[in-house]
């Protein structure tokens, strides 16, 4: 499973570290993801990094702004998001894809079977 952390009330032009510590599973196996989703919207794959080597993928509307990194002797996966803007909000869940370890942009959330319960960040003035 895994346990994420981090999330919050945030301003705009403000700053978030994100954890996804997982617990079954290593982080130097696997790409290990995160994802977001807002209300109304579907979910939207936003950073990897593979488990091999971390070679790291973000998603377009992403990049710039959020460095996904591991520490693998904490099994912790981290995403630090700056410049948040008010599109940033949304649940953010981490997910392991068991069937890659490296990724593979687009991220696809059918590809993921093990899921966090998601933190919430909001970005508001």
């Amino acid at each position: 499973q895994f346990v994420e952390s981090g999330g919050g009330l945030v301003q705009p032009g403000g700053s978030l570290r994100l954890s996804c510590t997982a617990s079954g599973f290593f982080t130097d196996v696997n790409a290990i993801s995160w994802f977001r989703q807002a209300p109304g919207k579907e979910r939207e794959g936003v950073s990897c990094i593979s488990g091999m080597d971390s070679y790291t993928y973000y998603a377009d509307s992403v990049k710039g702004r959020f460095t996904i990194s591991k520490d693998n002797a904490e099994n912790t996966v981290y995403l630090q998001i700056n410049s948040l803007k008010p599109e940033d909000t949304a649940v953010y869940f981490c997910a392991i894809n068991l069937t890659r370890r490296r990724c593979v942009g687009p991220l696809l959330d059918y590809e993921y079977v093990y899921w966090g319960q998601g933190t919430q960040v909001a970005v508001s003035a």
